[in-house]
């Protein structure tokens, strides 16, 4: 069977048994607390929390899932051995509250039996059986549905069943919550498969598990209960691409003389057909035996499968509007995509070369997976944009690594002949730091000697963790990245090391960034967070409940206020506050770790204490400015996401009354016309007047389409802002009641702030209106200058400008006259000595260049000989020297001039023998220095 006719059966077979068929799930998970969707439950854990009611109780898809990074992190072993993946497909089944363990086994079995014909007496079922301190008891359910299965099948119960405890064989979503046993299904893949069980979780590539079947039943209590649940669940997991490599390594079971590989599937025979096309190399199927001293040719089948594996990873994560960067889970597909770019280096594949595998992974997995095919262009645009930049960095990088990794290799060899260790080192100067090839393979020859064993054992060396941090912040090279490239030579990094060094920077970090966490250090308040009512009201009366003061400030603590506190990226409110009789401005709002709203104020603070009453008033104009702004932001980010693509993601943003800030993630500058289309479609919606509403609901129960950021702490009950229904976002700030509010959105500015990130500014309301009469007024003074309607002012420039060109040109044409006047003069006064011509003289020029052009000139006229000049250029000596053929014969070269002579007067400088020039700052002596030259 191909690798689609499997995955279809599968569908195909569930859908038999009463099951939808539900695409899979975006690799951008719901839950903040997942990098990456990394199993085909994740989608459906609010069905088994009871939170939602799922359309249909019987449901069957494909999950795309990457384990990268976090708990589940696969990333360094992919190559190295057959069977694991950054990317995967997760095959499954579920019931919610409806068929339970007896359908789940048998259907597991029917399928894998009757329609995919696996050999029956290869097959092994584990059954949970707790050990000590484990949850729960013997699945003696499971165990009797299991040995009526293999009773029937003429196969014994005691050999093909085996039994697991918590480790293997129980299933919990965390902590707490809801939990079961689980009975796996293994396949015996020796060649006689005979092994009777011997093998199942042994860590054998000869015993794969190829299904897991969770029985939720229970909840997990926050006292340790395990209390069974009214509803029970069936939730199933099979890795797609093990049965497809194992169908295919066997021949359909025809031929199990071959180790099991899941990369021997047509899931990956068209990219390793595009990779040999490409490095004119083989894949030949070889897996490391030694992996600290791995061969060429196993080398080269460990880059194709790393290849093949990290662009299936980054083409469907891209697809899903997970692009590479700098944060998070977008870091991880960063570092996956270097790797992959450093792999195929080894490979000898030239830059580029990433993105043209796109095609392939669209064709192979497009029809199962459409937003493959819908973002084809984005995903090759993106990886080549991200090649691209690694590419410029790259080779300055491995050339740092090398010539760092001998430098301190050297070092840490002299450090140990200097402090008494047995010289074991005998070192030369060709071996000294100088040849990052050569130099380096002498030094590991050296340290990896038999003779040193003993050193090495005891005293190791590991690339130092400041030389992995420099790699890292200069270069982009990630950690694990610097790791493999030092394992490929023998040697470890000092991670801690590197940690350390980060750590630095993120103090730097931390204590550059305003803090209010500070205030409320030596409170006794209680830590109640402050109720606001600034969505409904922008005045309130309020009881102060706290007075925080620091060095430079005061902030008053409310019971309530409408005041909205600095967050999301929008600044805090000002106003003022009323007592009785003490008035205070309110400077700015900030919220603190509690969730208090700080009111900053100035002044004497003696005439009020807590409990006082008072009135709160926020800015009235400032505030609704704000929220122009703010609603601005999300219908931009809406609009950037219909012309660029779904993959632009809120990056940042910042929000105040006089402009906006909006970060996003990009490949690539937006292009004018681009920029101008976001810019037109923005002010289309905002002229429409659309409705802006906003409501509560739990986290979990938020509608389709709206978007979460990840990152973000959201609690269980969010804040859904919803404008004309074309853009929904989860916001906890303040916005217009309608989008005609906004006005006008003008796009003042479009730049990167990093790899992968672009930064807009604009500017609305009555910020755009400023900004427009400051347009004109520059208009109409410069209409004024140029006696120009301002209809006619771009004809009158264009005139202005063609008449400017003209007379630059006419004062070129003087120039050179007065140049060639200039040397005819210098000429004159020319010195002879020994048959050579010499001009020594200070002159007049604009610019170094004006002073080469001038003794050019004068060496052309001069004939044989030497022309130095010199000329005070913007409050500091500029110098050149010519010297002609005989002149250098004679040993007159112009480079030892000018670095004789910049020397005394205070600088440096040097060249060819027949040219040079340098630069100095004894200006006060040039004239007399010139003067004492001869030949």
């Amino acid at each position: 069977m191909t690798s689609n006719q499997i995955r279809q059966s599968f569908l195909d077979f569930f859908a038999s048994k009463q099951h939808a068929i539900v695409p899979s799930a975006s690799l951008m998970p719901d839950s903040p607390n997942l990098l990456f969707t990394n199993a085909g439950m994740n989608q459906f854990v609010p069905y088994f929390l009871g939170e939602r009611e799922p359309s249909n109780r019987r449901i069957t898809d494909t999950q795309k899932c990457i384990r990268a990074g976090g708990k589940h992190n696969d990333l360094e072993d992919v190559g190295l051995d057959t069977y694991h993946h950054t990317f995967f497909e997760m095959l499954g089944n579920w019931s919610i509250g409806d068929y339970f363990k007896q359908e789940a086994i048998e259907w597991a079995w029917e399928l894998i039996t009757k329609v995919w014909k696996f050999p029956k007496e290869r097959l092994y079922a584990s059954v949970y059986q707790p050990s000590a301190g484990d949850p729960g008891e013997f699945d003696q359910e499971a165990y009797d549905f299991w040995k009526a299965v293999f009773e029937k099948e003429g196969l014994d119960p005691e050999v093909h069943i085996v039994f697991g405890d918590k480790k293997d064989n129980y299933w919990m979503m965390g902590d707490t919550g809801p939990c079961g046993p689980c009975s796996e299904l293994h396949v015996d893949l020796t060649p006689a498969g005979d092994t009777k069980g011997k093998l199942v979780n042994a860590d054998s590539p000869y015993c794969i598990e190829i299904w897991n079947l969770v029985f939720i039943q229970y909840n997990a209590t926050p006292d340790g209960e395990f209390v069974p649940l009214k509803a029970k669940h069936i939730d199933t997991g099979m890795g797609f691409e093990r049965v497809a490599g194992i169908m295919a390594t066997s021949k359909n079971f025809t031929d199990f003389s071959t180790p099991p590989s899941n990369y021997n599937s047509d899931l990956f025979d068209t990219l390793f057909q595009e990779f040999e096309k490409l490095s004119g190399h083989k894949y030949q199927r070889t897996l490391p035996e030694d992996l600290d001293n791995i061969s060429e040719v196993e080398m080269k089948d460990v880059i194709f499968r790393v290849l093949a594996d990290h662009i299936r990873c980054l083409s469907c994560s891209i697809a899903d509007g997970i692009l590479p960067g700098n944060e998070s889970r977008n870091y991880v597909l960063r570092r996956i995509l270097r790797r992959a770019v450093m792999y195929g280096r080894k490979l000898g594949l030239e830059q580029g070369f990433f993105a043209k595998l796109v095609p392939v992974v669209v064709n192979q997995l497009g029809h199962v997976f459409p937003e493959l095919k819908q973002q084809e262009e984005i995903i090759q645009k993106i990886i080549k944009s991200e090649e691209d930049a690694f590419g410029r960095t790259l080779d300055r990088g491995l050339q740092y690594f090398y010539s760092m990794l001998q430098a301190d290799l050297f070092k840490w060899i002299e450090e140990h002949e200097l402090d008494g260790t047995k010289a074991y080192f005998k070192i030369s100067s060709e071996s000294a730091p100088t040849d990052s090839n050569n130099g380096l393979e002498n030094l590991l020859r050296k340290y990896f000697e038999p003779e040193t064993e003993q050193l090495r054992k005891s005293s190791p060396y590991f690339l130092s963790g400041e030389i992995a941090f420099t790699l890292y912040d200069t270069y982009g090279f990630p950690l694990d990245l610097t790791e493999l490239m030092a394992k490929q030579k023998g040697i470890s990094v000092d991670t801690e090391g590197f940690e350390l060094e980060m750590e630095k920077q993120r103090a730097k970090g931390r204590a550059a960034h305003k803090s209010t966490d500070i205030l409320v250090a030596d409170s006794d308040a209680p830590a109640q967070a402050t109720k606001f009512l600034g969505f409904d009201t922008l005045a309130d009366e309020a009881e102060l409940i706290d007075i925080v003061k620091s060095d430079d400030a005061a902030y008053l603590v409310f019971n309530h206020t409408p005041f909205y506190a600095e967050m999301g990226g929008q600044v805090g409110d000002t106003g003022e506050i009323n007592f009785d009789d003490v008035h205070f401005d309110v400077l700015d709002t900030v919220k603190d770790p509690n969730g208090r709203f700080l009111h900053k104020v100035s002044g004497d603070l003696s005439a009020i204490s807590v409990g006082d009453e008072a009135n709160l008033i926020v800015a009235h104009d400032r505030r609704k400015s704000i929220e122009r702004h703010h609603s601005a932001t999300h219908v931009l980010h809406w609009a950037l996401r219909k012309v660029l693509g779904t993959h632009v993601r809120q990056a940042g943003s910042y929000v105040d009354d006089q402009r906006l800030r909006f970060d996003f993630s990009h490949f690539e500058a937006v292009k004018p016309d681009e920029l101008a289309l976001v810019e037109k479609l923005c002010n289309e919606h905002i002229l429409a007047n659309s409705k802006v509403k906003w409501f509560e609901t739990p986290f979990d129960q938020r509608p389709e389409g709206v978007m979460a950021e990840f990152g973000e702490k959201y609690g269980d009950v969010v804040r859904v802002v919803d404008i004309g229904g074309f853009s929904k976002e989860l916001c906890g700030g303040t916005h217009v009641r309608g989008t005609g509010e906004i006005g006008l959105l003008k796009i003042t500015s479009e730049s990167g702030i990093a790899a992968g990130t672009r930064r807009i500014e604009a500017i609305a309301g009555d910020s755009l209106y400023s900004h427009i009469n400051d347009i004109e007024s520059t208009i109409a003074t410069a209409s004024k200058s140029l006696s120009a309607a301002p209809a006619d002012l771009l004809k009158k420039l264009d005139t202005v400008l063609a008449r400017n060109a003209e007379l630059e040109k006419q004062l070129k044409s003087f120039q050179q006259k007065a140049s060639g006047n200039l040397a005819d003069d210098l000429l004159k006064s020319a010195q002879d000595s020994n048959g050579l011509k010499l001009v020594a003289a200070k002159v007049d020029a604009d610019n170094p260049n004006a002073l080469r052009q001038l003794g050019a000139n004068l060496i052309g006229k001069l004939g044989e000989g030497v022309v130095i000049l010199g000329a005070e250029v913007k409050g500091k000596v500029s110098i050149v020297a010519f010297s002609s053929g005989n002149a250098i014969a004679a040993g007159h070269k112009a480079g030892d001039i000018i670095r004789d002579l910049t020397a005394k007067l205070g600088g440096r400088g040097g060249g060819k023998p027949d040219f040079a020039m340098g630069g100095a700052t004894d200006v006060d002596s040039l004239e007399k220095t010139l003067g004492s030259i001869k030949l």
